[in-house]
């Protein structure tokens, strides 16, 4: 007979994954410090020489701060492990105080505690998407005619004149050696978001037909057409607009400027409805838990940050900075998350993202569920194409699989780049007919050379 009940296995793995993935965020610097400061803001006898992670337990993990004389302990329950965090703390920590005030039993001093409207992690998270939320309202705020760059006509007037130059763009170049004759043409605006996603679906197969080496060979591209808004008004929009692109004050609550805002066009108001990927700073596609692992984690962080978005609109509202509520970005940008629209303009502008994102995100949504493998679902859509484009599937697939032998490089960057390359050859070259003469001033050679 059974000694005792097994535990639900489903749910022991789940509480483990969210409390291992919750400690590793305690080896980002930008993680601890603020907690090491807190630290010393409640309890700072002298210098501080070392602030470490001291042990994870069961239920909580400590971090010590080391002084030149004594330390001092903080310490988090772990979400996923400890079910009622902050009532659990609130009792153990009152249980202390009695121990301590009547009994001789050795019990810590507690300093201070708090619940997590207190942490420091989340006060900063809080502060700083707030600062984010602002400027992606700021953002959205212009209407503008056309998709595409910005051009000064004079000192008070702009236009919408040319293609937006977008990161995607630059990649298919830079990465997918897609020759620019592929692009849009420069001087070539967008008059509407249908348009310019049949656009961006063209380069799709494009960017398939032309990468040579590597390129992905079971690739169906889905055209999808926004359902409002199609010929605006359009919205300006920063596709590189990201925390490491910001500079912010020393208390690192405020942003201090802005900076590369080379990759920013007026854009599809679907694209400023999405999220920002960047709330967990890392892209779903390189995540190391995999792509289920960032949704679940990012769905979590999109509630604080809907939360200072919110703050955000109520205090431009009151201020008058924005007209009305159909101004807000938080609503539609739960609804983006909600509906998945939110994998659509990611895919959208992620090529190398885009079979990825479309059969773990997309592909259902549209056509159903499918049987077996999810590896497989590519073969029961075949059923979508007719005779010639399973014959044009076929025929790309054994091109790219013939220019998978040779891997030549076939790339067509700017001008700029290719001279620089020339002049690296030629450095090389120098170095090979002369290599004891070239050594140590490689330096000084190149800058002579650009020069």
């Amino acid at each position: 007979m059974q000694s005792r009940m097994c535990y639900d296995d489903t749910a022991w793995e789940k509480s483990e994954e969210i409390a291992d993935t919750w400690v590793r965020q305690f080896f980002d610097p930008s993680i601890s410090r603020p907690i090491g400061n807190f630290v010393i803001r409640h309890h700072n006898p002298d210098e501080a020489v070392k602030f470490d992670i001291l042990e994870k337990g069961a239920f909580n993990i400590a971090l010590r701060m080391t002084y030149k004389i004594g330390s001092a302990i903080i310490r988090f329950p772990l979400p996923g492990a400890t079910m009622f965090p902050e009532e659990k703390l609130r009792y153990e920590v009152a249980t202390m105080r009695y121990i301590h005030d009547h009994t001789t039993i050795p019990v810590p001093f507690v300093f201070h505690w708090g619940s997590k409207k207190d942490c420091p992690l989340e006060g900063i998270l809080e502060a700083m998407y707030g600062e984010m939320a602002g400027v992606l309202l700021q953002l959205s705020k212009p209407s503008l005619p056309r998709i595409g760059s910005l051009s000064q006509i004079d000192d008070f007037t702009w236009e919408v004149a040319h293609r937006p130059i977008s990161l995607a763009m630059n990649e298919l170049v830079r990465l997918g050696t897609l020759p620019q004759t592929r692009l849009p043409s420069s001087s070539t605006p967008f008059h509407s978001t249908s348009l310019y996603l049949e656009t961006l679906a063209d380069l799709h197969i494009a960017h398939l037909t032309h990468q040579r080496n590597d390129a992905i060979d079971a690739k169906l591209n889905k055209r999808w057409a926004a359902a409002g808004f199609d010929t605006g008004p359009f919205k300006l929009w920063g596709e590189d607009f990201r925390p490491s692109n910001v500079l912010v004050t020393n208390d690192r609550r405020r942003i201090a400027s802005i900076v590369d805002l080379e990759f920013t066009y007026a854009a599809p108001v679907e694209f400023s409805f999405a999220p920002p990927w960047w709330l967990l700073l890392e892209r779903p596609e390189y995540w190391p838990g995999g792509l289920e692992e960032w949704t679940h984690l990012f769905d979590r962080r999109l509630r604080t940050f809907l939360r200072a978005m919110g703050r955000c609109e109520d205090d431009a509202i009151q201020g008058g900075r924005l007209l009305n509520e159909r101004d807000r970005l938080s609503g539609p940008m739960r609804e983006s998350w909600d509906s998945g629209d939110f994998w659509i303009v990611y895919a959208v502008m992620r090529n190398f993202a885009f079979d990825l994102v479309y059969w773990h995100k997309i592909d259902r949504r549209f056509f159903g569920p499918t049987d077996g493998v999810e590896e497989d679902a590519w073969r029961q859509r075949l059923g979508l194409l007719d005779d010639a484009e399973k014959e044009e599937m076929e025929r790309l697939v054994a091109q790219k699989l013939q220019e998978m032998e040779t891997r030549v490089l076939a790339w067509d960057p700017d001008p700029y780049t290719v001279s620089y390359g020339d002049v690296i050859k030629t450095l090389a070259a120098k170095k090979n007919c002369n290599p004891e003469a070239n050594e140590g001033d490689g330096v000084d050679n190149l800058e002579s050379e650009v020069k």
